[in-house]
């Protein structure tokens, strides 16, 4: 059986740092911080005060009233950018076969607000058990992908991936298998998170996974510098339209570029940290070229997974040189989460976006807040620091990784016949 080939033809984004997929990729390119003092609730108790927050969010711009009551804020988040992603492709206007149609959404964490907000309401209250009637829907993170396929009344394929931080690649990589097998001709994935709520920021410092340089937020995340010190917390949503090449061309659809490979992984190796030697990352990258089958020199630039941890990005270098050799210098490696934050189940999907618009512009999106070279770090690799880079990309790759030791990496080639 002869695989399908598998393209992108619509794109969608609303993220800390645009609300829009074109806005979102201005604000890479400028390299915009989208960090700052947390709004949502009263941080002054917390070690963390700050977030990349989806900034002005208000749902009543999108949704009426009792509409968006019905949703969680992470499942809103995901429809807004699903629905600026299906308008991009057409599928509506161009009257596709539904019944091929599918969701696969990722999430790694689902509706924690909704979640924290009932369980405090009940703690507070005598001991009755008032509940929402939306709380449970609202709460469980396949609301994303329903409220999606309800929505447009796409009857295929619809699930959750949730890989903590994998979560979104998962989906795409999924989705991909399923337009490949002829499951599907069209899936609309992605990915969308919102956890910047008092459990959420609570939760991660309590694990010191996070950044506390409450004095200079939008500094804070620093994938590769010295003084890296943890993740920025992010939140919001991206998702891409993935099609059957054939079935886009029948359409004359717009078509961004080819999926090509996506590989998985274990770490096998601790529930939060990273294997230090970055085996499991190893094993990924080799999977996902080997699906694409393509040569790790054919590769012109890693959005790599760089969270700002001090044990992640070494062990993610570490991958890099192992797998791609003396390339590795050749390569454009960045980080976007130096500006967006880290968006969780969210991250694989905006980072995605980020790869295939840079091949759109060859223009690599820069790693910003590089202040002090880190001497275990190859100061020869080019870590893309403090400004995009204009360079001709027809191949790239995206890394995620999510606690549980969940690895995945999908690659991206400028379209050809």
């Amino acid at each position: 059986m002869s695989l399908r080939r598998v393209v992108v033809t619509g794109l969608g984004a609303l993220t800390p740092v645009g609300k829009t997929a074109p806005a979102y990729w201005e604000g890479l390119v400028a390299g915009r911080s989208g960090a700052a003092p947390i709004t949502r609730f009263d941080a002054g108790k917390f070690k963390t005060r700050f977030a990349c927050e989806v900034k002005d969010y208000n749902p009543d711009d999108y949704f009426d009233r009792k509409e968006g009551r019905k949703m969680d804020i992470f499942t809103q988040f995901g429809l807004i950018a699903a629905n600026e992603a299906i308008a991009d492709a057409r599928l509506i206007e161009d009257d596709v076969d539904k019944d091929r149609v599918g969701v696969i959404w990722g999430s790694g964490i689902g509706g924690l607000t909704s979640l924290q907000a009932e369980c405090i309401a009940f703690a507070h209250g005598d001991g009755t058990p008032r509940f929402n009637p939306f709380f449970i829907p609202k709460m469980i993170a396949d609301s994303s992908s329903g409220n999606i396929s309800i929505r447009h009344k796409f009857r295929g394929p619809n699930f959750v991936t949730t890989s903590a931080c994998a979560s979104s690649s998962d989906s795409i990589i999924s989705a991909f298998n399923y337009i490949r097998l002829n499951m599907a001709d069209v899936i609309v994935t992605g990915g969308s998170e919102a956890a910047i709520t008092e459990s959420g920021v609570g939760g991660f410092n309590a694990l010191k996974a996070m950044s506390e340089r409450n004095d200079a937020p939008e500094q804070a995340s620093r994938p590769y510098d010295k003084e890296r010190d943890g993740f920025v917390l992010g939140e919001g949503a991206a998702s891409l339209v993935l099609e059957e090449y054939e079935h886009a061309k029948a359409r004359g659809a717009k078509i961004y570029a080819e999926l090509i490979g996506g590989g998985m992984s274990a770490d096998a190796y601790h529930i939060t940290a990273p294997d230090p030697e970055g085996n499991g990352v190893v094993l990924v990258m080799q999977n996902a070229l080997r699906d694409a089958g393509i040569k790790p020199e054919d590769v012109d630039y890693i959005n790599t997974h760089g969270t700002s941890t001090p044990l992640g990005d070494g062990a993610e270098v570490k991958a890099i040189q192992k797998v791609f050799g003396e390339h590795a210098y050749g390569l454009n490696i960045s980080s976007t989460k130096s500006m967006t934050g880290h968006l969780l189940g969210a991250a694989g999907a905006i980072e995605a976006v980020a790869c295939i618009m840079a091949m759109q512009h060859d223009t690599v999106p820069p790693t910003i807040n590089h202040f002090t070279d880190d001497p275990e770090l190859d100061s020869r690799l080019n870590f893309t620091f403090n400004e995009a880079q204009k360079r001709e990309v027809n191949i790239a790759m995206s890394n995620t990784f999510g606690f549980g030791g969940h690895n995945t990496s999908v690659i991206f080639r400028k379209i050809s016949e």
